[in-house]
């Protein structure tokens, strides 16, 4: 009887020691899915009501997305946010993702003042998003301009031809499907690219030549698709000064009234849900404190993403 005792007692201590670590592993599980939603959300919590200055990150690949038309909504209702600090640093993008992205902010700079800084690149499309916002500050050695637009395919007819393989097709019209990747590209076809491409390129001037006051001669000069440093766009009117991101928040102060001092809090889009390789990747690594590497991992997401994208690029490619 002694021993069926001990033994019953022996059973509920081990009892009470499993509720115990499966309460504790319930509370890591707990733990764990409130960071990965607060991570996704955007990790500000309290900071949210928080008079602050937003910087919205733009870098990569620019295709166009939903979550950040949100994200400029929810910045531009956002009672704690006096001003938006636009930090860019990519070589552009689609020119329906540019297109986009430069309307999103022109509607956030109705609510809100905003200043874009250049932390390293803003060519091509990432320079049509500088120009949204009312003054642009620029590293000196960062990488300004690329005005142009460019339209590439491949063409693997003579690789084709070695193979031994030909690809039949019939058609509505000449031009349809043109151009090809199948076969050379006929004259018509390539004259009707041209048209496209010529008819935005002007589309990309005129919108500069708006938002930057310049003259005809003047765009003229720096339309070429050529990039610049910080230093030389200051004389030749692509952005307002060269400073580091303390002298765009010190626009926002001197120029539209901000608070001195403010904290510069980091805005981005929530997550949907829906997390493919890269963005779960990122989590990960963000959790586990590889901010780079989470960074790189968004980014590398990003871009396989653009690749989807269709039509024309507005993007410098070294």
């Amino acid at each position: 009887m002694a021993i069926d005792a001990e033994l019953l007692l022996d059973r509920r201590a081990l009892r009470r020691k499993l509720s115990v670590w499966r309460a504790i592993g319930v509370g890591a599980l707990i733990v764990a899915a409130g960071a990965v939603g607060w991570r996704a959300a955007g990790g500000r919590g309290l900071s949210a009501v928080t008079p602050q200055i937003a910087r919205i990150s733009i870098d990569g690949f620019i295709a166009g997305s939903e979550k950040t038309r949100e994200l400029m909504k929810r910045v531009g209702d956002s009672s704690a946010v006096s001003g938006v600090v636009v930090s860019i640093n990519s070589p552009g993008g689609t020119t329906t993702g540019s297109e986009e992205l430069f309307r999103n902010l022109r509607q956030l700079a109705e609510k809100k003042p905003v200043v874009a800084f250049v932390d390293g690149t803003a060519a091509s499309g990432a320079y049509i998003t500088a120009i949204a916002a009312d003054h642009i500050v620029a590293r000196e050695t960062s990488l300004v301009g690329s005005i142009g637009v460019l339209f590439q395919y491949p063409e693997v007819s003579g690789l084709l031809d070695k193979i031994g393989v030909k690809v039949d097709e019939v058609k509505s019209s000449p031009l349809k499907a043109e151009p090809s990747g199948f076969h050379p590209t006929p004259p018509e076809a390539r004259a009707a690219l041209q048209a496209i491409v010529g008819d935005t390129f002007g589309w990309f001037k005129d919108l500069v030549a708006e938002r930057r006051k310049m003259t005809p001669d003047q765009i003229k000069a720096v339309a070429d698709g050529r990039v610049f440093s910080g230093r030389q766009s200051v004389p030749l009117g692509l952005i307002d000064e060269t400073g580091s991101e303390r002298q765009a928040v010190a626009w926002l102060e001197r120029e539209k009234g901000v608070a001195k001092d403010l904290p510069v809090r980091d805005w981005k889009p929530r997550s949907d849900n829906r997390f493919g390789l890269f963005s779960a990747a990122a989590v990960g690594a963000g959790l586990l404190g590889y901010d780079d590497l989470a960074a790189r991992l968004r980014q590398a997401g990003s871009e396989t993403a653009g690749l989807t994208q269709g039509g024309l690029l507005a993007v410098w490619r070294p």
